[in-house]
């Protein structure tokens, strides 16, 4: 059961933390200011590393991992480009990060609790996740 629920923890990190770079790139594809271009840049390189501990995981369990579900990428990149040309603005950039911050938080909360039987390095590394989430999301506050 202990493998089955770390396996299980990785694959739903693995696809958030995917789902959180494609949003921070896409996002910093527009003309924002120097200091949330710096925010983000920062929260994306934190995604990164954090991304390469879940894989390296999955590689010891022998697991691909698990890409975000397609239509939630879709529907990510479409909200982001109409927000952001439509608005064109610090405040829409990190509205839009924000709410996906707490998207973030909220599924790796309950994937969290529901394969409680992980592993502690597996639920120390969904930690990690969400807490680069909140974090990121407290940084944007001044954007608001």
């Amino acid at each position: 059961m202990i493998e089955k629920d770390t396996i299980r923890l990785l694959r739903e990190c693995d696809a958030g933390a995917k789902m959180g770079i494609s949003s921070l790139e896409d996002t910093m594809q527009f003309t924002l200011s120097e200091p949330l271009k710096n925010i983000l840049e920062q929260s994306r390189r934190q995604h990164l590393k954090i991304s390469r501990e879940i894989n390296d995981q999955l590689e010891r369990f022998e697991d691909e991992g698990k890409e975000p579900p397609m239509i939630a990428e879709i529907m990510s990149k479409i909200k982001a480009n109409f927000k952001l040309v439509t608005e064109k603005t610090d405040h829409a950039a990190a509205d839009l990060i924000t709410d996906g911050c707490n998207m973030g938080i909220k599924s790796l909360s309950k994937y969290l609790n529901q394969y409680a039987a992980a592993d502690e390095y597996s639920k120390d590394i969904t930690k990690k996740l969400i807490s680069e989430e909140e974090q990121l999301s407290d940084k944007l506050r001044e954007f608001l």
